[in-house]
């Protein structure tokens, strides 16, 4: 599969766009002035604590409260409390762990009140960004990620990628892990580390105790609420996400942007490099791959499929909502049930790259085309399964209701894309409603009277839209002969397809078009 990076960058935004074999399948944005993202370690305190809930609302510093439920402090929250505790009063032991001692696991059924106090300092790191009118959500687990690795804390397990099949190769990554892992931490073995060497994991795994060793030196001078590790930029972090070998091409048009992505591949795979190049033609680099059509193409509430299908999109606060329609796509096979597969198997792979396209997370109901055999839906169930294999994110996918909906659940940690394609009517400029044809019909007069009384024109000509050229001109007592009468005065009225329904222009004798 041939898969490029096209980066836009102008002021205040960076757009992210993944494309395989020349479609966009993802779209990110990076605003600057983005505060909290995935990933992001923050000291809080604790505002409120919700006893109904067994939750509470953590103040990190930030516009919103982040929230946190008891379940998701993590087992191992008691030793990240001591230990946030022993590295505020300076223990430098606290940079490896060595010697630390763990707390007591925290108990699934137990209480948030017991554990959490309002006014005490907590530290948590962000798993979903602030949505809508929610703030952060929270995790005590700290964990950090890199290419290959990601290091947990406290956690002194090898976890391996269930996507990583073969026994041999997870036993041989979890000898590798085990004899290079520091003591006190665990490790969670990424998809992309399958086949690599002990030097590429070393150097990732040190890489990520750079941070925790950051992350233990800045809390000695942490006194309040305040971010103590921040994640990579949404281009680094996309990068070190899905950068494989199979990635072709990089192109950036900014220059910066150019030179930070540069560094960071040279980091994390330097063998990659050379495929990072600076677009420099004049161009917008969206037009020139095609990313721009696709954009306007893919997102609004219709998208059409080639083939005449096409699929309505609803967001609502709940979920998400997908209706299959036929369209006017072409019958064809024995009948309708087999139209009816071909209809719903085209719209199942366009579904998927709209998923990944708009990060559409939460709960997803799409309404298809009814099949009565149950080995169609079947087949049905599999494609979408299938094309969903290639998505990063979580998700589950149930079979076709007896009604026809199939369930989707997809991880959701930040806000869903959205591009608003429409432009505003020229017409109405934006309002929904448009001049009468009486009213533009007056406007005219009134313009036609001002020219004769004030400018002295004896010869004009007004072009306008062809249906107000037809209301002008018909009958054998039309308007334009009445106002001829009128006025005293040659007129001659021309239609144009060109000009819009309310748009009309006056030229004099000469030619000339006369400014109103």
């Amino acid at each position: 599969m041939n898969k490029e990076l096209v980066i836009s960058a102008n002021e205040g935004e960076v757009q992210i766009a993944l494309l395989e074999d020349k479609q966009l399948v993802e779209l990110h944005k990076d605003k600057s002035g983005t505060k909290v993202q995935v990933g992001d370690i923050y000291v809080g305190k604790v505002h409120k604590i919700m006893q109904g809930l067994n939750a509470a609302f953590i103040d990190v510093g930030e516009d919103k409260d982040g929230f946190v439920h008891y379940l998701d402090l993590g087992t191992n929250y008691g030793s990240v409390a001591k230990y946030m505790k022993l590295a505020m009063n300076g223990d430098s032991a606290m940079n490896t762990l060595a010697g630390f001692k763990p707390e007591p696991i925290l108990e699934k059924t137990g209480n948030l009140a017991n554990v959490l106090k309002v006014g005490q300092l907590v530290l948590a790191q962000v798993a979903k960004e602030p949505i809508s009118t929610k703030g952060p959500k929270l995790t005590g687990d700290i964990s950090f990620a890199g290419r290959y690795l990601v290091l947990t804390p406290f956690v002194s397990r090898i976890s391996i990628s269930s996507k990583i099949k073969g026994a041999e190769e997870r036993g041989r990554l979890r000898r590798l892990l085990q004899s290079i892992k520091p003591e006190g931490f665990g490790v969670i073995v990424r998809t992309i580390a399958e086949g690599k060497g002990v030097e590429e994991l070393d150097a990732d795994l040190r890489q990520l105790m750079t941070q925790w060793t950051s992350l233990t030196e800045r809390l000695k001078h942490v006194t309040g609420p305040a971010k103590v590790i921040s994640e990579l930029s949404a281009t680094s972090a996309l990068l070190r996400d899905v950068l494989t070998d199979d990635f072709n091409t990089i192109y950036v048009d900014n220059e910066d942007v150019y030179n930070e992505v540069q560094q960071y591949v040279s980091t994390i795979a330097p063998e990659k490099v050379e495929i990072v190049r600076h677009y420099k033609l004049e161009t917008p680099i969206f037009e020139q791959f095609g990313v721009l059509r696709d954009i306007r193409r893919a997102f609004g509430k219709i998208v059409t499929i080639r083939s005449g299908v096409y699929l309505y999109i609803e967001h609502t606060e709940a979920m998400h909502v997908i209706d299959v329609n036929s369209g006017n796509h072409v019958k064809s096979g024995t009948g309708q049930e087999d139209t009816a597969l071909q209809v719903n198997v085209e719209s199942a792979k366009e579904i998927a790259r709209q998923l990944r396209l708009r990060d559409m997370g939460g709960i997803v109901i799409v309404d298809f085309v009814d099949m009565q055999k149950a080995e169609n839906r079947k087949a049905l169930y599999d494609v979408m399964c299938q094309e969903m294999s290639r998505d990063k994110a979580r998700h589950t996918i149930l079979p076709l209701s007896k009604f026809g909906l199939m369930q989707i659940t997809r991880q959701r940690v930040r806000p869903a894309v959205e591009v608003n394609v429409q432009e505003k009517c020229p017409f109405c400029d934006g309002t929904g409603t448009i001049k009468s044809s009486l009213v533009v019909v007056d406007d005219i007069e009134s313009n036609l009277r001002y020219l004769i009384n004030s400018q002295n024109e004896k010869k004009l000509t007004v072009i306008t839209h062809p249906y107000v050229f037809a209301y002008l001109t018909k009958g054998i007592n039309s308007i334009r002969l009445q106002w001829v009468r009128k006025y005293k005065i040659r007129l001659t009225v021309k239609p144009s397809e060109t000009y819009g329904l309310l748009d009309y222009k006056f030229f004099n004798a000469a030619g000339d078009e006369i400014s109103m």
